[in-house]
């Protein structure tokens, strides 16, 4: 069986058990823990809280993953073995209250041996047997469904079953929530296939697991509790590069004398015949017998894998709206995309070579991952990019590495190996490689603990949750919202139900509010509230975790007020202002989709009554043009005057054109707002009821805000027609200043910019003439202390740069080993010192120097030990703290 016949049959299997086929879930998660999606159950995790309600309770796909960073991290294990990658594909089949062990059980087995063929006699299985201090108890219902479908194959189960604890097979989605034991399905590569289950979980690459059943039933609290669920759940996943790999390396199970391996397998294959063509090598394998030390043939084959399974990931992830950058997971998409480039020079692969495999990828892929052939421009332009800018770096890190050797050492140390690694993307293991063949070692020890001080670094600033399952769903107490009907905004009684104080801050709760809660980066409403005779404004309306809106007002109210009549107004002009620049955004992230590329995902926003801020992703500045054909496409929308229009249905009904956000959790029912029938989003906030009504439309700004990440920034409506007004007026003054035209500015502009240039390169000349005189003075006031050359000196500079080009220049002039230079600037004061070797020697570090003096200057400063700079807040204590400090040093020699 080819690899997609392996795939379509397990969907057509789970499709004959009554599950709904549904496609791969994004590679970007939901979960604020996760990098990547890394397993078939994530997208799955709002029906095993309780969150959400599945629509179809049999569920069965093929999910994308990637494993590289984080907890599940894969990526310095590729190409060094046969069975791990980056990216792959997760079978699954799933149930949600359905069924349980014994179906998922009797299943499994029936796919495995009478669908696929697979030899029963090499088959192994494991349940959770609990070990000290392990929750539960042994599963013996699923030993018991084993033994009955393995004697009905005619095995003995005593010699087929295995146990295992909570290592191996008790399954738990994290320190909290869900969980429940597991079952694992193992088969035996060796040659003989007599092992009897020896290598079971035993890191062998001869004994694999094939599927994993996990039988959810307990909910795990933050006490260390194990409660049984109400509803019980099965999720099983099944890596399908292995099984595809295993059924291609035994040539459908007729031949176990070749060591198995997933890229045997026509995933791969093609990859390697382009990776080929390219290079005149060919794929012959071979495993390494030493990783750190492989043979030439070896390397090309670790090279090989590398490099497919990189390409795979690229590919994927950016089809998904994950670009390469500097942080988190973007950051580890580049580590990536370097990683594949440095081996493709193990291949003598010539620049450009890794966009060029996005061909095969799509070919492979596509059929079954469609955002691949959507996105293919983007993925090819994005890649290259990428590949272009690292080609630029990578001889720096070369240049690192021959400058490491020129300094014969013993051994690379594990502070320059993990440089290499963290800033020119230099892999530990291609750093052993060329390490080995200069006759050197890698200090491996020192590089972890780099690697694990980065690591913690992670973990500290990483998100992380108490899951908790929901059991009930009452939310009968939370505030009703009634502030979509325009006709309720004013007038609208409600009773109030609690009266909050919180510092100094007074909160008032109705039974149901037109007042929008601050919410999905909508601003709250403000207005008023009267009760009693008494109106109290409102400045702001916020939401609490359980549903109920918050309405902070003015003045003082207490519990006397709960069951009392409030008679609400929204501040309606307020209201209106916030959804015009509300309603803009959905047509500008439209905007951003139709020019820039469906890539281009949310990532926050802004939208307030006098301006809009929308982040997104991207992978490069936006251009002048296209920014002004951003701000046309949305002008243009706004004066069709098209409706807008919302309404709410089942999430599970949702169109597949509605645009959900990643990182949104969101209930059983979902509001969609469709703006004219081609911008459909999933939003709670307050709209126009059409396009007209937002008016002027202007961008105001486009920055970088992170690597991959975009913001734009934007006024509608009155906002716009100011900020028109405010730019016209300039423009007008402008000209009056210059004494020409408004359309004359620019030359003029340009012409005094050219004068200007012309005198500051004068006075840059005259300015360095004079610190060259001041320097020959200096040598004068230079003393010997304690065998040091000091210099300590107030001096006029006009900023923090030339005092650090005049320190540096007298440091050098003078043949100093002591050097103190302080100037004070307006009301402040820089401080910059430099040591020699020897004076560092004798404990007086720069850093150490700037780091005291500044303290006394009402400041802080520090640095290395032979350079340093600080400020403070205290100039006209300068040349007292100099001169004591030297007075002092003077004293102790």
């Amino acid at each position: 069986m080819t690899s997609a016949e392996i795939r379509q049959s397990f969907l057509d299997f789970f499709a004959s058990k009554q599950h709904k086929i549904v496609p791969s879930a994004s590679l970007m998660p939901t979960a604020p823990n996760l990098l990547f999606t890394n397993a078939g159950m994530n997208p799955f995790v709002p029906y095993f809280l309780g969150d959400r309600e599945a629509a179809d309770r049999r569920i069965a796909d093929t999910q994308k993953c990637i494993r590289a960073g984080g907890k599940h991290n894969d990526l310095d294990d590729v190409g060094l073995d046969t069975y791990h990658q980056t990216f792959f594909e997760m079978l699954g089949n799933w149930s949600f209250g359905d069924y349980f062990k014994k179906e998922a059980i009797e299943w499994a087995w029936e796919l495995l041996t009478e669908v696929w063929k697979f030899p029963t006699d090499r088959l192994y299985v494991t349940v959770y047997k609990p070990g000290k201090g392990d929750p539960a108890e042994f599963d013996q219902e699923a030993y018991d469904i084993w033994a009955k479908v393995l004697k009905k194959s005619g095995l003995v189960p005593e010699e087929r079953i295995l146990t295992g604890g909570k290592k191996d097979n008790f399954w738990m989605m994290g320190d909290t929530g869900p969980c429940g034991p597991c079952s694992e399905i193992h088969i035996d590569l060796t040659t003989a296939g007599d092992t009897q289950g020896k290598l079971v979980n035993a890191d062998s690459p001869y004994c694999i697991e094939l599927w994993n059943l996990v039988f959810i039933q307990f909910n795990a609290d933050e006490h260390g509790n194990f409660s049984p669920l109400k509803n019980k759940h099965i999720d099983t996943g099944m890596g399908f590069e292995r099984v595809a790999g295993i059924i291609a390396t035994t040539k459908g199970f007729t031949d176990f004398s070749n060591p198995p391996s997933n890229y045997n397998c026509d995933l791969f294959t093609p990859i390697f015949a382009q990776i080929s063509e390219m290079c005149g090598h060919s794929y012959k394998a071979t495993l390494p017998a030493n990783p750190h030390e492989p043979t030439e043939a070896e390397m090309l084959d670790i090279a090989f894998r590398v490099i497919a399974d990189h390409i795979r990931t690229l590919s994927c992830a950016i089809a998904d709206g994950i670009l390469p950058g500097n942080e988190g997971r973007n950051y580890v998409l580049r580590r990536i995309l370097r990683r594949a480039v440095l081996y493709g020079r193990r291949l003598d692969l010539k620049d450009g070579f890794f966009t060029k495999l996005v061909e095969p990828v799509i070919e492979i892929l596509g059929g079954v991952f469609p955002e691949l052939k959507t996105q293919e421009t983007i993925i090819r332009k994005i890649i290259a990019s990428e590949e272009a800018a690292f080609e630029r770096t990578i001889e720096r890190g070369l240049l690192m590495l021959e400058k490491i050797f020129s300094t014969d050492p013993d051994q690379i140390s594990g502070e320059d190996a993990f440089t290499l690694y963290d800033t020119h993307g230099f892999p530990l293991d291609l750093t052993q490689i060329i390490a080995a063949e200069k006759g050197l070692t890698v200090d491996t020890e020192g590089f972890q603990k780099a690697m694990n001080i980065q690591r913690e670094r992670a973990r500290a600033a990483r998100q992380t949750s108490v899951i908790r399952v929901s059991e009930d769903s009452d939310d009968s107490s939370s505030t009703e919202f009634i502030g979509f009907d325009n006709g309720r905004l004013t007038g609208t009684e409600a009773v109030v139900t609690n009266v909050i104080t919180d510092e100094g801050k007074t909160f008032i709760v109705l039974d149901k509010t037109p007042c929008y809660a601050e919410m999905g980066g909508q601003v709250g409403d403000k207005g008023s509230l009267s009760i009693d005779g008494k109106t109290y404004p409102l400045v702001n309306t916020t939401r609490d975790a359980n549903g109920h809106s918050l309405h902070e007002v003015s003045g003082n109210l207490d519990a006397s007020a709960v069951g009392k009549t409030a008679k609400v107004n929204v501040d309606v002009p307020y209201r209106k202002a916030v959804q015009r620049h509300h309603s803009a955004t959905h047509i500008l992230h439209h905007a951003l989709r139709s020019i820039l590329g469906t890539h281009v995902q949310q990532a926050g926003s802004f939208v307030g009554p006098d301006r809009l801020r929308f982040d997104f992703s991207h992978f490069e500045q936006i251009s002048t043009e296209d920014l002004r054909a951003i701000e046309n496409f949305c002008q243009e929308k706004i004066l069709e005057n098209d409706p807008v229009k919302w309404y709410e249905v089942p999430y599970s009904e949702k169109p597949e054109d509605v645009i959900a956000f990643f990182g949104e959790k969101y209930g059983d029912t979902v509001r969609i707002v469709d703006v004219g029938g081609w911008s459909k989003e999933l939003c709670g906030g307050t709209h126009v009821s059409a396009t007209g009504e937002i008016g002027p439309f202007k961008i105001v700004s486009e920055s970088a805000i992170a690597a991959g990440t975009r913001r734009i920034e934007a006024v509608c409506g009155s906002a716009a027609s100011g900020l028109i007004e405010e730019r016209f007026s300039i423009l007008a003054n402008l000209a009056q200043t210059f004494a020409s035209k408004p359309a004359e500015l620019p030359d003029r502009v340009k012409d005094l910019q050219n004068r200007l240039t012309e005198a500051e390169k004068s006075l840059k000349q005259l300015k360095a003439q004079a610190q060259s005189s001041q320097t020959a003075e200096l040598k004068d006031e230079t003393r010997q202390i304690g065998g040091l050359c000091v210099l300590v000196k107030r001096l006029q500079v006009d900023n923090p740069n030339d005092l650090r080009t005049l320190a540096a220049k007298a440091f050098k002039e003078i043949e100093g080993d002591l050097l103190v230079f302080g100037a004070p600037l307006g009301e402040k004061v820089t401080l910059v010192a430099m040591a020699s070797d020897e004076a560092i020697a004798k404990g007086f570090k720069a850093g150490d120097l700037v780091r005291t003096l500044t303290a006394e200057l009402g400041g802080k400063g520090g640095g290395k030990p032979d350079f340093a700079m600080g400020g403070g807040t205290m100039p006209d204590k300068l040349e007292a703290v100099l001169a004591a400090w030297l007075n002092n040093l003077e004293k102790s020699e």
